[in-house]
């Protein structure tokens, strides 16, 4: 009997270290799948958190975040390492990163090891206590990408309930808003280096790129080092002598990793275009984010497509006073959108303007036009239309170029020379590049200041302009409007006084302009922008006055 029974206790104890063994071994995978083996009270761990490509979703940005908590929650993990190969992303997402590496930093030592870290990348990294770099690491990239709320057209069947509600911020404050987001990742580098940063705010805002050992120099980084120095490193801010490393970054999420927001497909981060990023985040949108230079420019429409879309050239105005022309025969992007506010001040003078597509009938309608403006044209003028526009300046005219650099209006190769085709034939000269300022601009460094001015039938009234990327003109002493002497040419690379208007009188007058978007709404409220906009069609108006 003491037999049965002890073959029963047996069998009983088989069967509780058999379901114990298997409960254990439960527990142990499913800690695994989290990155983490079960903890042991007498286990040292240095956990590594990989934060690794564009961060454009919550998908991706959850990696980072679930991998951190579980670093902050397990007792066994002493120390972190943050290997960092990123190029950043989607703003709030770096944030929510950022904020989250700064608690576990209050708990536990963190260092950073950089294969890349550049933008929202390196405002991750600087989290982190120490920062190790490889020699030829890229590092750096301060600063913020905006795409612009949109311009609302209302519908009377979808009703929204205020004026911003449907475009999130106002086109004129948008660039105040980036400037914001800049000023709070600069704080974050200030406060994450402390002393070691040897570069002003003003330096870090340029956005450049160092590599590991000149970013070392300047204190955005402490050392040359490879990820086993950073674990050393941690191990011993823990003041552990024996631990084990494990990687904190959950493996089942690799797919994941490729999918964007809504389960959409993320394009390779090299492969990443504005357009790319405007069906993950429709703008409004803010990312701190390193994109190379080609994905920056979205693809402006073609010649052919600007011309289809001004193909019903329009008219304003019912024929009074006299006519304005405007040159579309060129593939210039410039329609009546653009020169709404202009077109607007020219009805009420009772003028009236008239866009024509083909050159035939910019030719023919030059014999009546007191005012003819080109604006932003894509393709060269010939000697023989160049003669016909000289022709009408010398009969006592008033010519009016524009050319704005931005993407927007310009198609790259060609970029100035199609203008700069008829405005050499006045001692005129576009220049190639954009002006910018660092140390005063409205919200951003491409929107500059313009506060000199020589008296002139433009500039009447005026004490200050804001001009939007835009360039100066080569024009000897033929410049009315100048930007102050601390403004940089992106071309030259050097800081100068530049004209940004220019005008040559003779029998007739050619005004010339660095930029065209001062000239749209809302952006010519801004300073006295619309004094410029009132002086032109002024100066228009008299043009037709003294040919009467």
């Amino acid at each position: 009997m003491s037999l049965r029974l002890d073959a029963k206790k047996a069998v009983i104890i088989s069967l509780a270290c058999i379901i114990l063994l298997a409960v254990g071994l439960g527990i142990l995978f499913y800690a695994s799948t989290l990155g983490v083996v079960a903890p042991r009270a007498e286990r040292n761990v240095v956990g590594v958190v990989r934060v690794e490509g564009p961060i454009l979703s919550p998908l991706e940005a959850g990696r980072c975040i679930n991998a951190i908590s579980r670093a902050a929650a397990n007792e066994t993990v002493k120390a972190v390492v943050l290997a960092v190969d990123s190029p950043g992303g989607y703003a709030d997402l770096i944030e929510q990163i950022y904020l989250d590496l700064l608690e576990l930093k209050r708990r536990k030592p963190l260092v950073a090891s950089v294969a890349s870290a550049l933008s929202g990348g390196y405002y991750i990294a600087v989290a982190a206590d120490y920062i190790y770099v490889c020699p030829t690491s890229m590092v750096g990239n301060v600063g913020v990408i905006g795409v612009a709320p949109p311009s609302l057209v209302p519908s009377e069947w979808v009703l929204e309930t205020g004026a911003y509600k449907a475009t999130g911020f106002s086109k004129l404050l948008f660039p105040l808003n980036l400037s914001h987001a800049l000023d709070s990742f600069v704080s974050a580098v200030a406060e994450g280096r402390g002393e070691r940063l040897k570069l002003s705010a003003a330096q870090l805002k340029r956005g450049l790129i160092y590599l590991g050992s000149e970013a070392v120099a300047v204190g955005l980084a402490d050392e040359v080092g490879s990820l086993q120095r950073a674990v050393r490193r941690a191990a011993q801010e823990a003041g552990l002598v024996e631990y084990e490393v494990v990687d904190l970054t959950q493996a089942g999420e690799g797919s994941a990793k490729s999918m964007g927001s809504y389960g959409r497909s993320t394009p390779e981060w090299r492969n990443l275009t504005l357009e790319a990023l405007n069906e993950l985040h429709p703008p409004p949108a803010t990312y701190y984010l390193y994109l190379p230079p080609q994905s920056l420019a979205q693809r402006p429409p073609s010649a052919e497509a600007w011309a289809q879309g001004q193909a019903a050239a329009p008219s304003f105005g019912a024929g009074g006073r006299g006519l304005v022309l405007v040159d579309l025969s060129h593939g210039n992007r410039v329609s009546w959108w653009e020169l709404d506010a202009l077109i607007a001040e020219l009805v009420k003078r009772n003028l009236t303007v008239r866009f024509a597509s083909r050159w035939s009938e910019v030719k023919d309608a030059l014999r009546d036009a007191s005012a003819l403006i080109v604006a932003s044209p894509t393709t060269p003028y010939s000697t023989e239309e160049c003669e016909a526009v000289e022709g009408f300046v010398n009969d006592g005219k008033l010519l009016l170029l524009f050319f704005d650099p931005a993407w927007e209006w310009v198609e790259v190769p060609a970029l100035s020379w199609p203008i700069n085709s008829l405005a050499s034939r006045f001692g005129l000269y576009f220049a190639k590049g954009y002006l910018y300022s660092e140390r005063e601009n409205y919200g951003m460094y491409r929107n500059i200041y313009v506060r000199e001015f020589v008296d002139s039938p433009l500039t009447r009234n005026l004490t200050s302009l804001v001009f939007f990327t835009a360039t100066y003109i080569h024009c000897q002493d033929k410049g009315v409007a100048w930007t102050p002497e601390d403004t940089y040419s992106s071309e030259a690379e050097g800081a100068g006084r530049y004209p940004v208007i220019a005008l040559v009188r003779g029998k007739g007058m050619v005004a010339a302009f660095g930029d065209l978007t001062f000239l749209k709404e809302p952006f010519c409220r801004l300073e006295d922008n619309h004094k410029l906009v009132l002086n032109i069609a002024s100066a228009i108006a008299e043009m037709k006055a003294k040919a009467g």
